[in-house]
């Protein structure tokens, strides 16, 4: 990346103004006056500030966030009535090209992937290699035999397509309808689709991980962080296996 549209994305502010700032002298890679903003940061760059003042985090090539999705919010990258889960994270992320890998219904909560890295939510999203997701599910009626064989097995819809196998188990032995669902593919409405063909509606649906990173404990909904590297390489590991 080019150290003005680095400065552009952090910054919020235009190419142009970014030139001029590197242009005065203001700003600094790793410690030297760098006044060439057509200057290329490497993924290596420790650091970049101006006026002595360190921008928030180093140069990389892609984002990867970890977001806590409220009810209401949609999971897209831009919507002409709604927040979206892009909007949450604008404000840090003005000149990212940012979008949700997968989704949660609008009334959903729980773990979203945002990211800019296309190639990683495909690998992550392929139908061939679907990583896994974790949900925590509140039920109208309580689980029962014939639902956990069912998932088991794999639900066919009331459309007649079959799903793959899926697993459905108690999350709460005080509570019957509190369950937890683990699904390894990706289908419209799934989770209220499969509950639907047993009469069972679905209250509540919050997500709790994807593959093998949960949702931070410590993240309000509404609130983000980004994904550490070891994060990063256990979703793109459990994808290659």
């Amino acid at each position: 990346m080019r150290l003005d549209r680095y400065l552009a994305e952090r910054l919020g502010i235009t190419r142009g103004e970014s030139r001029k700032l590197a242009a005065s002298g203001r700003v600094t890679v790793d410690g030297a006056v760098c006044r060439k903003a057509d200057t290329r940061l490497e993924e290596s760059v420790v650091r970049v500030a101006v006026d002595g003042r360190p921008l928030a985090g180093s140069y990389r090539k892609y984002v990867y966030l970890m977001l806590n999705k409220p009810q209401g919010v949609v999971s897209a990258a831009q919507d002409r009535r709604d927040t979206t889960v892009v909007d949450l994270v604008r404000e840090d992320f003005p000149r990212r090209q940012l979008f949700p890998a997968g989704r949660l219904d609008k009334t959903s909560t729980g773990f979203v992937l945002l990211t800019d890295d296309g190639a990683f939510a495909h690998e992550i999203l392929a139908p061939g290699r679907h990583v896994s997701k974790t949900y925590l599910v509140t039920l109208d009626t309580p689980l029962t035999e014939a639902m956990c064989r069912g998932f088991a097995a794999g639900v066919t819809l009331a459309d007649g397509q079959t799903l793959a196998p899926a697993e459905v188990r108690p999350a709460d032995p005080d509570d019957p309808c509190l369950v937890r669902v683990i699904l390894h593919q990706g289908v419209y409405h799934q989770i209220k689709r499969m509950f639907g063909v047993y009469d069972a509606g679905v209250n509540g649906l919050h997500r709790e991980a994807i593959g093998p990173v949960s949702l931070d404990p410590d993240l309000a909904p509404g609130r983000w962080r980004e994904l550490t590297e070891a994060e990063v390489l256990a979703l793109q590991d459990a994808a290659r296996r």
